[in-house]
């Protein structure tokens, strides 16, 4: 299963209007309905806590996957992490995006062999804008690689973690409005 090929053939269904999406549910839904007829030997579930997969919760930044993809024997297992902001709060926004890649990772570790991050956004100050050094917003405006310690960009700036890996976010148009991208772990 080429996963990554399959969100580029599910994007391009939005792209000919036979998808519509229009909040991040329509997505979580649409895609996993898509997915469910390109691999129909495979479980496709939505909202699965980690707990399912014998998996104790307090160990993740995150209890409950999006998208999880396994076999019977749950012995491959795949999550997928979506987002699709809508109400501004661009920083936040952005750390809670690095905050499913952390989980992801998380679930790499323990056992889950490919995960994916998908974000749709239909506000260009998600992908273009001023960035200021060591911002947030360097890893979304200007291709910086999510890496090494993310902390809270807001607020009390109380909450941090380390992403392990290294991942780059190369925004890709769907239309004049929406614009995606894809994050393997």
């Amino acid at each position: 299963m080429n996963l990554i090929s399959l969100i580029h053939e599910f994007v391009q269904k939005i792209i000919m209007k036979e998808i519509e999406i229009y909040n991040e549910a329509s997505i979580q839904y649409e895609l996993s309905i898509f997915l469910r007829n390109k691999i129909p030997d495979y479980k496709i579930q939505l909202e699965r806590n980690v707990a399912y997969f014998g998996l104790s919760k307090d160990k993740f930044i995150k209890k409950e996957i999006d998208i999880v993809i396994f076999n019977n024997e749950k012995t491959v297992k795949t999550a997928i992490e979506l987002k699709f902001p809508r109400n501004g709060q661009h920083p936040e926004e952005m750390f809670s995006f690095c905050k499913d890649v952390k989980f992801l990772e998380q679930l790499k570790d323990r056992g889950f062999s490919r995960n994916i991050f998908l974000c749709f956004a239909d506000d260009e100050k998600f992908w273009s804008g001023n960035t200021e050094a060591n911002s947030i917003y360097r890893f979304f405006r200007k291709k910086e690689p999510i890496t090494g310690l993310i902390q809270k960009p807001t607020g009390k700036k109380d909450i941090k973690f380390d992403i392990n890996g290294t991942y780059t976010v190369n925004w890709q148009s769907i239309n004049n409005r929406i614009q995606y991208f894809i994050i393997e772990v």
